[in-house]
């Protein structure tokens, strides 16, 4: 029964309230009105996996975070010391809507959606993040709090930083704020660009966009990803994006199976995507760095 809240009603479906049944390598989760199906890993990582990112918080460097590795001198020197490894399991809440936060996220392997929830329980994704960047951005910009949630929607592992040293040191006005900076325009970015794809663009360009977003945020070219959790982070029917997953795997583009999307052809996955990948690439390797800081 809902709640009424429906970050409460987010939370306890991730929780308490979820169904796990397995039908290959799959996860149903109940949702208010929804059902949100992703995969996950059975047993220990095996070397594949670990390949693909999805292995325990211990074997993670936290300079495998571009950000991260973007801080030296005495700026790492003052945060380094305070990293905290953690796991990042599939469906970890990170931050509900209105919540506190707590900590910010640096991930070194798998994928963060940045949800928007309705009242009605459904939910569109407006954001990815991955080893390019930060989750919780609203905490150093002042807010403390927003409307969107942070889930895990591909299992990895990352490192987290305390409220307060990350108040402390983007406050300093030195190189870490203005790099933070940079980063959430970025991220801004890619939110406005998804709203504008959203409206505009056919489901199988969507879809490539999507595709394309997360396999920058990964080191494979394989995505464990189901119909029922692409349709719920674009906010479509999954019979749209069935539909749409078929079109591109019959043009040779991708090949979909048991809740897994292999990219076969990036060049043209790439052109047949709209102009949004493309304008949200290009901001952030316009404004992010690419080489660690000595």
């Amino acid at each position: 029964m809902s709640s009424g809240d429906p970050a409460t009603d987010l939370r306890e479906a991730f929780t308490q309230d979820f169904i796990a049944r397995e039908r290959t390598d799959c996860v149903f989760f109940v949702l208010p009105r929804n059902l949100f199906l992703a995969c996950r890993s059975r047993g220990p990582p095996d070397a594949r996996t670990l390949k693909a990112g999805y292995g325990k918080s211990a074997l993670s460097d936290p300079r495998k975070n571009h950000l991260l590795a973007a801080v030296s001198g005495l700026e790492w020197r003052r945060l380094a010391p305070h990293l905290e490894s953690v796991d990042l399991p599939l469906g970890k809440v990170l931050y509900e809507a209105g919540g506190s936060l707590d900590y910010v996220y640096f991930p070194v392997s798998g994928i963060i959606s940045l949800l928007y929830v309705m009242a009605d329980g459904s939910s569109a994704e407006i954001a990815v993040v991955g080893n390019e960047g930060i989750v919780g951005f609203a905490l150093f910009m002042g807010g403390r709090t927003t409307p969107s949630c942070a889930i895990v929607q591909g299992a990895g592992a990352g490192f987290r930083l305390p409220a307060r040293i990350v108040e402390e040191e983007f406050n300093r006005s030195g190189p870490v704020m203005h790099l933070l900076l940079r980063y959430t325009q970025a991220l801004i970015t890619q939110m406005a660009q998804t709203a504008a794809c959203n409206r505009h663009h056919s489901l199988d360009q969507q879809l490539c966009r999507w595709l394309l977003l997360s396999l920058d945020r990964l080191d494979t070219s394989e995505l464990a990803m189901t119909q029922e959790l692409i349709a719920n982070m674009l906010g479509v029917r999954r019979e749209g994006v069935t539909e749409a997953a078929l079109k591109l795997q019959r043009m040779g583009l991708i090949r979909y199976a048991r809740g897994h999307v292999w990219v076969l052809d990036r060049p043209a996955l790439e052109k047949r995507c709209c102009e949004c990948y493309a304008v949200v690439k290009r901001e952030y390797d316009r404004l992010l760095p690419d080489k660690i800081a000595p």
